[in-house]
């Protein structure tokens, strides 16, 4: 593998391809998907915010509510709508989750990592060289590309997994989406030399 790492050093694989950006360093190669925009970011807490105010109006038009029975309209409606709140906030926290990959060339092993912006939500996989049989090119829409690996943990029976490494390649980065198939497909010892 010794000579692996030795060609990459000499024909280096493209800084960025979709929305990841790539790095060698000696004896490994990272690629780690671009921080959303600031204003992204905030979004979850804003909404987590608006959902607290929305809580406290409703209590509070709870207890100052007229006297008649049942729950005033006003505590219905904000009460709803920090629900939904809440429920925006989970899922665009999901979708601010950024994904790292690390090729561990001297240990023959294959780093995945979903990076979440929660303290201890980052989730870590290890994966050997030998366990990939796939790397694949995805067609996500017209000339819009994602590159998936494939694997499976526990020999030919077990169930294939999957993970993209990289995910919104365009028209204009094919050349460098080739460059980096081929290296991953070199770096597993995979045959074959066409994008499937």
């Amino acid at each position: 593998m010794a000579s692996f790492a030795d060609a990459l050093e000499e024909n280096p694989a493209p800084r960025r391809l979709g929305d990841i950006r790539l790095r060698y360093e000696p004896g490994r190669l990272l690629g780690e998907s671009l921080s959303p925009a600031y204003w992204r970011r905030q979004l979850p807490g804003a909404c987590l915010l608006v959902a607290a105010l929305c809580a406290a109006g409703a209590v509070g038009a709870l207890v100052w509510g007229s006297g008649e029975g049942g729950l005033p309209p006003l505590t219905v409606a904000l009460g709803g709508l920090g629900t939904a709140l809440v429920g925006a906030a989970l899922w665009l926290e999901g979708q601010l989750g950024r994904r790292r990959f690390v090729l561990h060339f001297p240990t023959e092993r294959l780093r995945l990592e979903q990076l979440r912006w929660a303290p201890g939500a980052t989730r870590v996989e290890w994966v050997p060289f030998d366990e990939v049989f796939a790397v694949e090119v995805v067609e996500r829409a017209p000339r819009r590309y994602a590159l998936v690996v494939a694997w499976r943990s526990g020999g030919e029976t077990a169930e294939a997994r999957r993970a993209v490494l990289v995910e919104h390649i365009g028209a204009g980065e094919e050349e460098a989406l080739f460059r980096v198939w081929r290296l991953l497909h070199n770096a597993f010892g995979l045959r074959g030399a066409g994008i499937s």
